[in-house]
């Protein structure tokens, strides 16, 4: 009656969603505040006043056309913004040409892979990665390729890597900072990355896209920086929403921008307006693309989400959990306890915590911790957390 492709893939959907769900049952039988909620990568930070005066501005102003069809790309003014913004960064000579407005960065990253992939190409993720990765590039094709981390870093493993590149390879999809360890992959692992990728371009006589994944990109500590992509990377693309940077997850605005190094790149350019409209996205939301714009310098306050990371890691680590210090996002990937993350975080269950286990994230052994939250939930987490270390003492 319904896909079988689909029904297959619910049994393999997200381990976030179904914790967050079994989460409100126990919210039900014992009390929201008896419940500790770490599943769901929500953002609890409101926007900034920018995007509140700027949402002001155009609602109540009297401009013409802000509701109507516009280009598939998005809003000139808009899109040109965000590539001065980017070449600032990068160094690499951008315009409006180059950015296209997207519905979030899932949307930009279905467009992306729609418009590259033929039938049984290659995308390579790096364990661990958001599992909608496979989703998407299976919804296009595609076929997803899993490189393991080197653990005591949660970087890339550049053997595994190299061995994972194929003549089919067709793309590399790179989240930094990453969902679920909150690390930054640093300049010196992605330029070795890049020397592959060139070899292997060589050797097989093909280009290899390196999409990079960026919605947690101005969530970052400790002076942290990312690598710019485009300075590293000929075939580079940029997707990044303003879901985190900006606390709009509900409003799903976002943008692709490709390097202006590509080898016909005006061609990549149509594609992708076009395979954003063909997927039923057709635009952007237009007010939200003005907001935005206004609002690019903008952002949330990382302080409070680094006073969780603080508090959180420090207590974790106390009690005995492994685990390495985030550089950005607002995760925490420990080591469980034992192998079967699953069977450990049905464990957590009985404390009233909700985790997400690694193997929903391609790293097994592992569990996830969204600390994206209010403060006092997490203080009051800390004595569930101490009854679960103890089970294991």
């Amino acid at each position: 009656m319904i896909s079988e492709k689909v029904v297959s893939n619910l049994s393999r959907s997200s381990w976030i969603r179904a914790m967050f769900e079994e989460g409100a049952k126990l919210a039900q039988k014992y009390g929201a505040d008896k419940v500790y909620d770490f599943s769901l990568g929500n953002p609890y930070a409101e926007p900034p006043v920018e995007v509140i005066e700027s949402l002001k501005k155009h609602v109540l102003s009297d401009e013409k056309g802000l509701h109507r069809y516009m280009n598939n790309a998005g809003f000139s003014d808009v899109r040109e913004k965000i590539a001065k913004s980017l070449q600032n960064r990068s160094g690499i000579e951008l315009t409006q040409q180059n950015v296209i407005m997207t519905v979030g960065a899932a949307g930009g990253l279905n467009v992306v892979l729609k418009s590259i992939l033929n039938a049984g190409e290659e995308v390579i993720v790096f364990a661990p990665y958001f599992v909608e990765y496979s989703f998407y590039a299976d919804n296009h094709g595609g076929k997803t390729v899993i490189v393991p981390p080197d653990v005591s870093t949660f970087e890339p493993d550049i053997k595994a890597f190299e061995d994972a590149v194929t003549p089919k390879t067709k793309a590399i999809i790179i989240n930094n900072p990453n969902n679920p360890t909150g690390v930054i992959y640093r300049e010196e692992k992605l330029k070795a990355i890049a020397q592959i990728i060139e070899r292997k371009e060589k050797e097989y006589n093909t280009n290899i896209f390196v999409i990079s994944d960026e919605p947690y990109g101005e969530i970052v500590y400790d002076q942290a920086k990312i690598p710019s992509i485009f300075s590293i990377f000929r075939n580079g693309i940029i997707v990044n929403s303003f879901s985190k940077s900006l606390g709009l997850a509900g409003e799903r605005i976002g943008y692709i921008a490709v390097s202006s190094k590509i080898e016909n790149v005006d061609i990549l350019i149509n594609a992708l307006t076009f395979c954003n409209r063909t997927l039923g996205f057709v635009n952007a939301p237009g007010l939200f693309q003005k907001v935005v714009g206004d609002a690019l310098e903008a952002k949330v306050d990382t302080e409070e989400y680094k006073k969780r990371r603080d508090f959180l890691y420090n207590h974790l680590t106390r009690l005995g959990f492994e685990c390495v210090k985030p550089q950005g996002a607002f995760y925490l990937f420990p080591k469980a306890f034992m192998e079967d993350d699953i069977e450990f975080i049905k464990r957590a269950l009985k404390y009233n915590l909700l985790l997400v286990p690694g193997t929903g994230f391609g790293c097994p052994g592992y569990f996830r911790i969204s600390y994206c939250v209010k403060f006092d939930m997490i203080e009051n987490s800390i004595d569930a957390f101490a009854k679960l270390a103890a089970e294991f003492k």
